[in-house]
């Protein structure tokens, strides 16, 4: 494993918040990366000065001209690695060898691409949040492919970059992250890359903390652009299956576990947001017929419609 070189890439903005705790724990891993690269969108906090202190070189962008999908391939291009590593700001690896076991599904087996870690709440997290990360990312690790799809549906090309781990050479071969998105580089590139017949490990003991108390606008919203990305990126969607029945089964298990519990009164607020997120996603499917001024209203990702 000491022979793969393996870049640790990191987007940043106004995180000094949480990347101290960041790097002090990255310190300490077994697996030590060769390089560590950060892109600030132009920070206004210690961003910068504290990625610097840990010894990662940082590239600095304009606020607006930072992409999900294209300011990540100028990472994975710039970098040294053979393994490029992402993480987000704001998830932080639960042990010390975390990384360790995120890449070996990559060291292991040369048929598989990416593998991804398992995200679990952190100590400010509700239920809705904590249930999302249960449901998302659960304790049994498992290798998915193409034909997959039949039976997984649109889980099969389930991701997440804020902890993520990609054999550089199956990256090149799909152009690494598509340009433009709204955001959902991530899920994109692992369809193809599944479509090239590589595989997808997610590697349920390799973890970190990592979760967002969304309040109900913010389901709207983030649902809404999920339905943008879904309606622009229709061909490769399709491909997997629709996401309504991934739906179902978040609402079955959200409430399933509240009766466990006999938090009865969470179920309101539980429902509510399903009902936020459902016509977020239908309006956002639909977002060509409503006019741009409405639509950034609608969106989390605002800056992006103005591009």
């Amino acid at each position: 494993m000491m022979d793969v070189k393996i870049s640790i890439l990191i987007p940043t903005y106004n995180g000094e918040e949480t990347l101290r705790e960041l790097f002090a724990v990255l310190h300490y891993q077994t697996v030590q990366p060769d390089e560590i690269l950060v892109v600030d969108s132009s920070s206004t906090d210690n961003s910068v000065e504290i990625c610097k202190k840990h010894g990662a070189e940082v590239m600095i962008i304009p606020q607006d001209d930072f992409d999900h999908g294209g300011t990540r391939t100028q990472l994975c291009q710039k970098a040294k690695g053979e393994v490029v590593l992402f993480l987000t700001q704001d998830a932080i690896p639960t042990s010390r060898d975390a990384i360790e076991k995120l890449i070996q599904p990559l060291i292991n087996d040369s048929t598989i691409a990416t593998s991804y870690g398992r995200q679990l709440p952190d100590k400010h997290a509700g239920f809705p949040a904590a249930h999302l990360r249960g449901f998302n990312y659960p304790s049994k690790s498992i290798i998915r492919r193409y034909q997959d799809r039949e039976q997984l549906g649109i889980k099969t090309i389930f991701t997440s970059n804020s902890f993520a781990a990609y054999r550089k050479t199956a990256l090149a071969e799909v152009d690494y992250f598509k340009n433009g998105l709204i955001f959902g580089e991530d899920t994109c590139t692992v369809g193809r890359l599944l479509q090239r017949d590589y595989g997808i490990a997610y590697v349920a003991e390799a973890m970190v903390y990592h979760s967002h108390n969304y309040d109900m606008g913010q389901e709207f919203k983030r649902s809404f652009d999920i339905g943008v990305l879904h309606s622009l990126e229709a061909d490769l969607f399709d491909d997997f299956g629709k996401a309504e029945k991934r739906g179902i089964d978040y609402v079955s298990s959200g409430l399933g576990m509240l009766r466990k519990k006999r938090q009865y009164g969470e179920m309101f607020d539980f429902m509510s947001r399903v009902v936020m997120k459902y016509l977020g996603y239908k309006i956002g499917r639909k977002h060509k017929v409503l006019p741009k001024s409405l639509v950034m209203q609608l969106s989390m990702h605002r800056n992006w419609w103005k591009s």
